[in-house]
């Protein structure tokens, strides 16, 4: 089963009251205030990272690999989507520039290829990399998953995420299965290896899952930071 979470673009916001259901038991409801921003889908093409228009909060950078963008030595800036041929562009990024230690996410706006998404998540987790979203940078969608791969992880009060729920192939989005579904484990194992313990992955889950696929809730690092812990 294909899983996607797509690219996604700015396009309004509104302040809402959002009920979720907590990891107690399930008469148990607790309600949260939470910032939502409606998203529009948009095409973006993503080739060697020339073709990425470099966001106002962007360094230059003096190497590419795809929507990596090679500030120094140790540091790279994130900038486009995560796509197929994205986990072979970090290997590579890698083998040139060894020293690498952080990951600013500047703009990503999602992936077209959810199981590539977590494949990389991993390798920046083996390779002890850090992710840090800087003031006025932009995670949505499956970049969410990625940054919370960061061997540690930092976001300025500015910052912002976007989650939605997946879809798959037909068209099915995660509320349309069972939770006994193993569709769901995957998701689930992910936020435990990352750090989170089963009743946070579980209601992290639930919350990325509360917005459907065609709009997205916006959160603040804070919001992230009650669900695994920011350094």
């Amino acid at each position: 089963m294909g899983i996607t979470k797509s690219k996604w673009a700015h396009r309004s916001a509104l302040l809402v009251g959002l009920a979720l259901a907590s990891a107690a038991p399930a008469q148990a409801t607790s309600y949260v205030t939470i910032e939502t921003t409606t998203y529009e889908w948009v095409e973006e093409s993503v080739g060697n990272g020339s073709d990425h228009v470099a966001p106002a909060n962007a360094s230059a950078a003096i190497d590419s690999f795809g929507p990596f963008n090679v500030v120094d030595a140790g540091r790279v800036e994130l900038v486009g989507s995560i796509e197929s041929d994205t986990p072979r562009q970090f290997a590579a990024l890698l083998r040139a520039y060894p020293s690498i230690r952080q990951i600013d996410m500047i703009e990503c706006p999602g992936t077209g290829d959810d199981d590539a998404n977590l494949k990389l998540a991993r390798m920046v987790r083996a390779a002890g990399i850090a992710t840090h979203v800087p003031a006025g940078g932009s995670v949505r969608s499956g970049g969410v998953e990625l940054f919370l791969a960061g061997a540690k992880r930092s976001a300025d009060p500015k910052a912002e995420f976007a989650v939605h729920s997946w879809q798959d192939e037909d068209g099915m989005q995660a509320g349309d299965y069972a939770m006994s579904d193993p569709v769901h484990q995957g998701y689930l194992s992910f936020y435990r290896e990352m750090g989170m313990d089963a009743s946070k992955a579980k209601a992290f889950y639930a919350l990325t899952n509360s917005a459907p696929f065609e709009n997205a809730l916006y959160l603040k690092p804070r919001d992230i930071a009650a669900y695994i812990a920011l350094n």
